[in-house]
């Protein structure tokens, strides 16, 4: 009797992570970044990171409705994936908004140059060490993407080499990219992933550090759970998530 409910709370203790790891997440966050025109007050930024093998459902597409810009931070796919998914995924989130990528270390897992042309079939640019400028009003905002860092293959320097904007928001899948940004890059917002949160925590113990908000001296940082699970499809104490973040002047 002992063992038959100890496999049964195992069971359904496997089934929680299970669901946890599934769950169609989204976080409406506010944040104040400095530097930031008054024109872009109230932009919505939608990001979402580590898709991984997991398929964008409507359900996601209706809770957020549209946001100006669409960001994928790394780890749209892995080993097994196909592009058929991949590219039913994008079509998914252009619903949302304008698409936008940066490299991921999964990403390598996959032929890069059908993944590449799958987002050119989808109208997705790829901010590889670049930069993208948006303008509203009388105010502009840089959008400074990179690539992986776990691979060496991140430029950072070279990607704000040419931005004009005193308000410049990075995306690394790789949030060890802090520990190359220097004052003068003009940095105001950190969007980042990869670590998944350590996915699977007991209390305050995980293999990588917690998701969440972190406050630097002229940035903030956000380090996402991510969308998808790698490995095991199995979270726990490390909710899926992704985020539609709204803007406002400090």
């Amino acid at each position: 009797m002992i063992l038959f409910l100890l496999g049964i709370s195992g069971f359904l203790f496997l089934l929680y992570m299970y669901i946890e790891a599934h769950r169609n997440r989204v976080r409406f966050q506010s944040v104040k970044v400095d530097k930031l025109p008054s024109s872009f007050n109230h932009f919505k930024i939608f990001f979402i990171s580590d898709i991984h093998k997991r398929t964008i459902q409507e359900e996601i597409i209706e809770k957020i409705g549209k946001a100006d810009i669409v960001l994928i931070g790394g780890d749209l796919v892995e080993k097994g994936v196909k592009m058929n998914r991949v590219q039913n995924n994008l079509k998914m989130l252009s619903k949302i908004g304008p698409v936008y990528f940066v490299w991921g270390n999964n990403d390598y897992d996959v032929d890069i140059d059908e993944l590449q042309k799958v987002l050119m079939e989808e109208g997705t640019l790829i901010l590889d060490n670049s930069f993208i400028t948006l303008i509203k009003g009388d105010g502009a905002v840089d959008f400074v993407g990179v690539n992986d860092t776990s691979l060496r293959k991140d430029r950072l320097q070279d990607a704000v080499a040419q931005c004009t904007s005193s308000c410049r928001i990075l995306i690394s899948h790789n949030p060890v990219i802090i520990n190359k940004i220097k004052k003068e890059h003009g940095i105001c917002l950190v969007l980042s992933g990869h670590t998944h949160g350590g996915q699977i925590r007991l209390g305050p113990f995980g293999i990588a550090k917690k998701g969440g908000w972190y406050d630097y001296k002229s940035y903030q940082l956000l380090i996402s759970n991510g969308f998808g699970a790698t490995h095991l499809p199995l979270r726990l104490g490390a909710p899926c998530e992704s985020h539609l973040i709204t803007l406002s002047k400090k």
